[in-house]
C-alpha cells in the first residue's frame, strides 16, 4: 500500500469511529436498538435512526422534556 492509501484508510477509520461515538449513541438513546446494531455493518442506518423522532419513553425523549421544563421554569420563575 502506498502512503496515500494509508492516509485515506486511516481517515475513513477515524470518521467511522466518530460516527460510532456520536450518531450511533444518538440512535440508541432515541430507542432504535435494532437500527443501532445493524448500523455497525450499514452505517447509513445510524443516520436514519438519528433522524427519526424518538420513541415514546426513550431516554432521549425524557431528557428533552426535562430540559424544556427546566427552561420554562427559568423563564417564568
Amino acid at each position: 500500500m502506498s502512503v496515500l492509501d494509508w492516509i485515506l484508510s486511516v481517515s475513513l477509520f477515524i470518521l467511522y469511529l466518530m460516527c460510532l461515538v456520536t450518531v450511533c449513541m444518538l440512535t440508541f438513546k432515541k430507542g432504535y436498538v435494532v437500527l443501532g446494531i445493524l448500523g455497525i455493518f450499514f452505517p447509513l442506518l445510524w443516520l436514519i435512526g438519528a433522524i427519526l423522532p424518538p420513541k415514546r419513553g426513550s431516554r432521549y425523549e425524557i431528557e428533552e422534556s426535562m430540559r424544556v421544563q427546566h427552561n420554562i421554569q427559568q423563564m417564568t420563575g
